[in-house]
C-alpha cells in the first residue's frame, strides 16, 4: 500500500520546506493523482497548467530532459519525473525527506 492510505502519516504541512512545481493538463488523471498525493502531504505547489500552450510545454520538456508527458514534477528545481515516479519515491520512503529540504541558495 502507498503511504497515501496510511492513516498514521497524515498531513504535516508545517514540515514542508521544498519548492514543488508540477506541469499538468487539467483533465489528465495522472496529474490529478500526483496532485492528490501532494495535497495529502500538505504540499503547497506551483501548478503550471499547460493545456494547449506549446511554449509552456517546450519549457517543461527542456527542464524535464526531453520528457513531454504530463505531469512533470520538480522538487527544489530537481526533476523527479511523473506521477508513477512520485508514488515510487513515496513508497520507498524517499519523498518526505525531499519535501522537508529547503531550496538551496
Amino acid at each position: 500500500m502507498f503511504n497515501l492510505l496510511n492513516p498514521l502519516l497524515g498531513r504535516h504541512p508545517e514540515r514542508i520546506k521544498a519548492k514543488v512545481e508540477i506541469y499538468t493538463w487539467q483533465t489528465c488523471p495522472f496529474c490529478i493523482r500526483a496532485k492528490m498525493l501532494l495535497w495529502w502531504k500538505g504540499v503547497k505547489y506551483e501548478d503550471y497548467k499547460i493545456d494547449g500552450d506549446e511554449a509552456a510545454r517546450s519549457m517543461m520538456t527542456q527542464r524535464a530532459n526531453g520528457s513531454r508527458t504530463v505531469p512533470q514534477i520538480f522538487i527544489n528545481n530537481q526533476h523527479v519525473g511523473g506521477c508513477d515516479d512520485l508514488y515510487r519515491l513515496d513508497a520507498q520512503g524517499k519523498l518526505d525527506s525531499l519535501l522537508v529540504q529547503p531550496i538551496a541558495g
